[in-house]
């Protein structure tokens, strides 16, 4: 499994997340879901940097141009809910790609243990294909691995991709074990601990209620 930390290089990138983990600017959900997206489209152009491409020629109004253009066939999931600014990031660059959502969540034993609970799955065929399964936080890395093997119940994918803003080390080597060999991992950033709730610190908190609203919780 390959890890690629765009955290190490400065960009832009870099500004979006500022924003993104200040509690100040948090208050505005608008612009952190915009900045959710934002992040998305500049990570899903690092991303296609090691996609495979064709050259296809295009006819202008003056004559042809040769062209580079994508060749594999891309599926781009989703982890709901907090998963879908980042989604709308990625299939803004990648508009052609198919979509697939999967709905996994934490259900609390008590305050803090937890089982990962996948119950709504969306996707197309995906044998042969380009998977990128997008999701905020890689926290501890349960829900992106019971996502991707529920995901596996609609075909075998070529290729997968897991991108997400914020990782746990935690959660990179739990996925080390549990992915395939040839996986690509995409993060922002990497932060080193979990609480004792097993949210990422310094993290940003919960993304899906920062994008969307807090949850009624009826367990």
């Amino acid at each position: 499994m390959k890890i690629n930390n765009l955290s190490l290089e400065n960009s832009l990138l870099n500004n979006f997340i500022s924003e993104i983990r200040d509690e100040s600017i948090q208050n505005d959900a608008l612009r952190f879901r915009r900045n959710i997206e934002r992040v998305g489209k500049i990570m899903a152009l690092e991303l296609s940097k090691v996609l495979k491409y064709r050259q296809t020629d295009v006819k202008t109004p003056l004559g042809f141009a040769s062209v580079n253009v994508i060749e594999e066939k891309l599926v781009v999931a989703s982890i709901l809910r907090a998963g879908l600014p980042l989604h709308y990031g990625f299939l803004s660059m990648f508009d052609h790609a198919e979509n697939a959502f999967v709905s996994a969540y934490r259900k609390y034993c008590d305050a803090t243990n937890f089982d990962i609970h996948v119950e709504y799955i969306s996707a197309p065929n995906l044998n042969g294909k380009t998977l990128i399964i997008c999701d905020p936080m890689l926290a501890t890395g349960g829900s992106m691995e019971m996502s991707y093997k529920a995901l596996l119940s609609h075909g075998m994918p070529d290729n997968l991709h897991v991108v997400s803003i914020i990782a746990s080390t935690q959660a990179l080597n739990y996925l080390a074990g549990k992915l395939p060999e040839n996986t690509i991992i995409w993060t922002a950033a990497v932060d080193e601990h979990l609480n004792e709730h097993a949210y990422i610190v310094p993290g940003i908190g919960d993304a899906g209620d920062l994008c969307f609203g807090e949850k009624l919780d009826l367990a």
